[in-house]
């Protein structure tokens, strides 16, 4: 069965709450709905130090409310999800470093916050849309051909992944047990506008831009598969409108680079030598290559990526980094104390 909420006639707008609406994906895909659809969106975020309140700066007040609060607590997720047509699930905690230092906020808020969720969705008998990433599948070798498709065995390998993978398991048992209308999405690694200093791309943009050499994990070996937020935002959208209940879709865009290519190329457009770069300890357990098999979002759904062509998404991006220096210079000089004290 096709679940199509689409109403563009603007007879009926949407009600979307969206969950983590302040972090990096979640805003790109609340600009993306405002810009392209006549709905409503309600953003909930606990503006956690990857949450910032400027990256919703200047969207409509007739469409958008902002509410400031943890998706963990019971009282305020069910209001909020009574008055919505569909919840859209970013919030998550994210970074990998930050999880192997402290495991316990992301099981707050990617267990836990997840939970209180998928209980109000039930109550109130809402739409739910979960994000995750392709980090629960683990990792694949290098020199291997396969890529990650929606058959693939979980095998996380961080607080951060295994955490995700669990959130994961809860939307499809609320699904089977409780009959909860939803879906699922596991995306590669995004960039574009908005993204935390912290973050491979943006840190190493951002290195350049402040007079500092870009910092690569080992050999720079390890494979990613990379694809724009605003595409990503895209595919979120159609699965919402013409995804079946409970399945999974995946979403990539074909941009396997390894972090060497990433950085040469950031500092190749930035007018400077491509080897102008350190190398740092590598990471514990850092996970070799992700590649996603989009086949199924594409042939069923009729998705495709609009930003094909990594090295024109990328240049664009760090176009956004050298027009926004406000946005992002706050968090730059306590993000690098942090690495320096990692010895990263």
């Amino acid at each position: 069965m096709l679940v199509v909420l689409s109403t563009y006639l603007g007879v009926f707008l949407r009600k979307l709450l969206v969950t983590g609406g302040a972090g990096f994906i979640g805003s790109n895909f609340v600009h993306y709905v405002l810009e392209n659809t006549d709905d409503h969106v309600t953003v909930l975020d606990k503006l956690t130090y990857a949450g910032n309140r400027a990256s919703l700066a200047g969207l409509p007040a007739e469409r958008f409310t902002f509410v400031h609060g943890d998706i963990a607590n019971p009282e305020l997720v069910d209001s909020l999800v009574g008055n919505a047509d569909v919840i859209v699930h970013y919030a998550a905690e994210s970074h990998n470093d930050n999880s192997l230092h402290d495991p316990r906020p992301f099981l707050d808020t990617n267990v836990i916050g997840t939970f209180t969720l998928l209980e109000a969705a039930r109550r109130h008998d809402v739409r739910f849309h979960h994000i995750s990433t392709d980090e629960v599948y683990g990792d694949l070798e290098l020199d291997d051909p396969a890529r990650f498709t929606e058959q693939t065995p979980y095998n996380p390998s961080s607080p951060y992944s295994s955490t995700k993978a669990a959130s994961d398991l809860l939307v499809r048992a609320w699904v089977r047990s409780f009959g909860v209308k939803a879906t699922i999405s596991n995306c590669s690694n995004n960039y574009g506008p908005y993204q935390h200093v912290e973050k491979f791309i943006p840190r190493q943009i951002t290195n350049v831009l402040t007079g500092e050499r870009p910092k690569l994990y080992g050999a720079g070996e390890n494979v990613r598969d990379w694809i724009h937020a605003n595409d990503h935002s895209s595919a979120v959208l159609t699965i919402i409108e013409k995804g079946v209940i409970g399945e999974t879709y995946l979403i990539g865009a074909d941009g396997e680079k390894n972090n060497k290519e990433v950085v040469e190329l950031i500092l190749t457009e930035l007018g400077q030598e491509s080897d102008a770069y350190d190398h740092v300890i590598d990471r514990p357990g850092h996970d070799m290559r992700y590649a996603i098999d989009s086949t199924k979002l594409r042939t069923e759904l009729g998705w495709e990526p609009r930003f094909s062509d990594f090295e024109s998404g990328l240049a664009s991006t760090i176009q956004w980094y050298k027009d926004n220096e406000a946005w992002w210079a706050p968090q730059k000089a306590a993000t690098e104390a942090k690495y320096v004290e990692q010895g990263q």
